[in-house]
């Protein structure tokens, strides 16, 4: 993984990071052997840097957390779930175009 926008979230610290945080967070469920999650990372890191300071961006590798997902019912990946206050507010499921994941977000902006 590359930006230093996005935040690298495991189930040992997903409670402190996405439930607890002050702003709104948009996780990315997806695993490297996913080609589309792959062809959504350079979307995600658009929106990591466009939402910078407002929008905290996190990806979830789901082969080396299974629990979180599980605990959400992520079933297919690429999966982009937005909290806010410690709840989902938002789920996207598969490859989108940019403009649907900043929907989302301005619902909650």
């Amino acid at each position: 993984m590359s930006s230093e926008a996005i935040l690298e979230v495991t189930d040992a610290n997903f409670d402190q990071e996405v439930l607890k945080s002050a702003q709104p967070v948009l996780i990315d469920f997806w695993a490297t052997w996913c080609g589309p999650c792959r062809a959504l990372a350079p979307v995600v890191e658009e929106i990591a840097k466009s939402y910078q300071g407002k929008v905290k961006v996190a990806k979830m590798d789901v082969d080396r957390n299974t629990a979180t997902p599980q605990r959400y019912g992520v079933r297919g990946i690429p999966t982009l779930l937005v909290f806010m206050n410690g709840q989902v507010q938002e789920q996207i499921v598969g490859y989108v175009p940019k403009e649907t994941i900043e929907k989302a977000l301005e619902k909650l902006a």
